[in-house]
C-alpha cells in the first residue's frame, strides 16, 4: 500500500513538472509568436491611418479609431500597381514553370541514370552552391544586355530558370523511391520518361509543391534582377511600384500609402502559404531525409 502511495506521489511530481514545462513552452511560443506577427500587424495599421493623422504622431499609436481606405486607392492611382500585379503574376508563373521543366528531368538523371562521370558532373554542379548569387549578376546582365533582351519578359525570367538547390533537393527525394521499382518497371518495357511521369512525380508530389511555392515567393520578392535589367515602367514587377511610390508617386514620403501597397502585394503569398502549409512541411522533411 505504501509503495502505491509513493508511486502516486512520483507520477503526480512528474506530471507537475510536465504541465510546467509545457507552460514555459508556451511562453516562449507565445513571445516569438508576437515577435514575428508584430510587424505584419503594424503594416496593416499603418495602411489604415491617414497620411496625416500618421504623421501627426509624434509617439507611434498601436491603434487607430478613423481607419480609412484612401490609401489603398492611392496606391493604385498613383503608380500603375495593378500593371505591376499582372506583370508579376507572368513574371511568376513563367518562371516557375520553366524551372520545374528544367529541374525535373536533371534531378531524375542524377538520380537514377548511369552515364560516365556522374559523381564528378553533380559534385561540380553542387560546387556552384558555394558561389553567391551577386557574383554572377554582372555576367548575366552583360548576357541578357548582348542578347538584347533588355527590357523583355524574356530578359527577366532567363537567369531564373533553373536552381542547383532545388534540383539537389529533388534528386535526394528521388533516390529515396525503392530501386525496385525502377527495375521492375524497366523489366516491364517503361521507358525513363514514362516512369517519371508516372511513378516518381506522383510519389514526390509534396516536394514538387514546396518547391512551386518556394519558387513563387522567390519570383515575387524579386527585386534586384528586374530593377536592374528594366527601366521600362511596362515590365515594372511589384517590388519596384514600392520603390517608385516611396520615390516619385507622390512628390513626398507616403508612409501609409507604401504599407498599403505592401499590404496588397502580400496578401498573395501569405494566403498561398496557409493553404500549403502542410504539403511545404511535408516536402521539406521528405527532401531533407534520406532511408
Amino acid at each position: 500500500m505504501q509503495n502505491k502511495l509513493d508511486f502516486d506521489k512520483i507520477e503526480r511530481r512528474a506530471a507537475g513538472r510536465r504541465r510546467a514545462f509545457k507552460a514555459v513552452d508556451y511562453f516562449f511560443l507565445t513571445v516569438w509568436a508576437l515577435i514575428v506577427l508584430f510587424p505584419f500587424y503594424w503594416m496593416v495599421l499603418s495602411s489604415l491611418k491617414s497620411y496625416s493623422a500618421y504623421n501627426a504622431e509624434y509617439i507611434p499609436k498601436f491603434f487607430t479609431l478613423s481607419p480609412t481606405l484612401q490609401n489603398y486607392r492611392d496606391a493604385f492611382t498613383a503608380v500603375p500597381l495593378g500593371r505591376y500585379f499582372l506583370n508579376t503574376v507572368i513574371f511568376t508563373l513563367a518562371t516557375t514553370g520553366l524551372m520545374m521543366v528544367v529541374i525535373i528531368p536533371a534531378a531524375f538523371a542524377f538520380a537514377r541514370l548511369e552515364f560516365a562521370g556522374k559523381q564528378i558532373a553533380f559534385t561540380v554542379f553542387l560546387s556552384l552552391m558555394m558561389i553567391p548569387g551577386e557574383l554572377v549578376v554582372i555576367t548575366n546582365f552583360v548576357t541578357i544586355t548582348n542578347l538584347h533582351l533588355r527590357n523583355t519578359f524574356t530578359g527577366l525570367i532567363l537567369p531564373s530558370v533553373t536552381s542547383v538547390f532545388y534540383i539537389y533537393l529533388l534528386k535526394e527525394n528521388f533516390e529515396q523511391i525503392p530501386d525496385e521499382l525502377y527495375r521492375a518497371a524497366r523489366v516491364d518495357g517503361t521507358r525513363d520518361f514514362e516512369y517519371l511521369v508516372r511513378v516518381m512525380i506522383p510519389i514526390s508530389k509534396p516536394t514538387l509543391v514546396t518547391i512551386v511555392i518556394l519558387k513563387v515567393i522567390e519570383c515575387w520578392n524579386s527585386y534586384v534582377w528586374p530593377r536592374l535589367i528594366t527601366d521600362d515602367v511596362r515590365y515594372f514587377l511589384v517590388s519596384n511600384g514600392i520603390q517608385e511610390i516611396r520615390e516619385n508617386g507622390f512628390g513626398r514620403e507616403n508612409i501609409p500609402a507604401m504599407m498599403a501597397a505592401v499590404v496588397v502585394i502580400s496578401v498573395p503569398l501569405i494566403v498561398l502559404f496557409l493553404i500549403f502549409r502542410n504539403k511545404v512541411m511535408a516536402g521539406v522533411s521528405r527532401g531533407g531525409t534520406k532511408g
